[in-house]
């Protein structure tokens, strides 16, 4: 009688919260720990030296054409024995457009993750106006590029955020919705509650919008276009597009990247026949290479790729 039944059933209902909060600390503590030991590798791994950005040389006028030359580049991946790119020799002139054609694993997306000093060459070299790009200021050569992979990324941020990046400070609205507009995404602007100041997915904000793939792929290439790079790289953006989609997109982008060094990477065939030369990859190897209508008359690997997309269309 020392105490009534419900101060009994307070008590031990406290003394059990009280447990499972202090269960729960100790829990949080031995997963900090563990997230720490991550921690460290990250700092050993952040004091590495950046290989990639001993060069002193600036890129002048990155917004302007440039040329590129591969010259004896062969690649092969650390710890690999097996050469993915062999022997490439290619030169692409200030306002040239390209497109890169070949199967699978025949070294398309390696060529461009060279270029884009993703990794360094194994041997031969690669020139920026005949400079090796090695001599480049990491940060001003990335500058002259604007690249679109098919595997890119949003960031939970308005759309306006997304399409400017590091630009967003000098970037005014207007600017942002007539890029959209070039890449056929204004009229969608019309179903978001706030434009281009909606914001993406729905993380950080309830009234998010969810996009399809295609407006999101059409968002990644409007990016692409804003930066206003001098070489504008396409590694199959277009995948998750229909294929008449995906030609309304080439066309416009032929047009809006005229002046602009191009290469094109796309398992549809649509984006070639805008473009000034058609490098086919095979194996590693660059084995055929010309315009649209000299590969058709050669009745070599670029004719048959073509004949097998035109009969499944047809």
């Amino acid at each position: 009688g020392a105490i009534t039944l419900g101060s009994f059933t307070m008590y031990i209902q406290a003394i059990s919260k009280f447990s499972n909060t202090l269960l729960e600390l100790m829990e949080c503590l031995v997963e900090f720990k563990n997230a720490n030991l991550y921690f460290e590798d990250f700092k050993e791994l952040y004091k590495l030296p950046r290989e990639m950005q001993k060069g002193e040389k600036i890129v002048e006028s990155p917004e302007q054409s440039h040329s590129i030359e591969f010259k004896n580049v062969s690649f092969k991946y650390p710890g690999n024995e097996v050469y993915i790119l062999k022997n490439i020799n290619i030169k692409i002139n200030k306002g040239e457009k390209l497109a890169i054609v070949g199967e699978n694993g025949a070294g398309k997306s390696t060529f461009i993750k060279l270029l884009i000093r993703l990794y360094d060459v194994t041997d031969g070299e690669i020139l920026l106006d005949g400079v090796n790009i090695k001599e480049l200021n990491y940060k001003s050569y990335m500058n002259a590029l604007s690249v679109v992979f098919q595997d890119f990324k949003l960031f939970y941020e308005t759309i306006k955020e997304n399409v400017a990046l590091s630009k967003i400070d000098i970037s005014t609205d207007e600017d942002i919705i007539e890029v959209l507009e070039k890449v056929g995404l204004k009229d969608n602007l019309k179903k978001f509650y706030k434009g281009i100041h909606t914001t993406i997915y729905k993380e950080f904000d309830d009234n998010g919008v969810e996009l399809s793939g295609g407006e999101a792929q059409k968002l990644c290439i409007a990016r692409a276009l804003y930066k206003n790079s001098g070489i504008v790289i396409l590694d199959e953006p277009t995948a998750a597009l229909d294929p008449r989609s995906e030609y309304d997109i080439y066309i416009k982008f032929n047009e809006l990247v005229k002046n602009k060094t191009s290469v094109y990477i796309s398992h549809r065939l649509s984006s070639t026949r805008f473009c000034d030369k058609i490098a086919v990859f095979q194996n590693g190897e660059i084995v055929e290479y010309g315009t649209h209508n000299q590969l058709l008359e050669k009745n070599g690997v670029y004719n048959e790729l073509y004949s097998k997309q035109a009969d499944f269309y047809n």
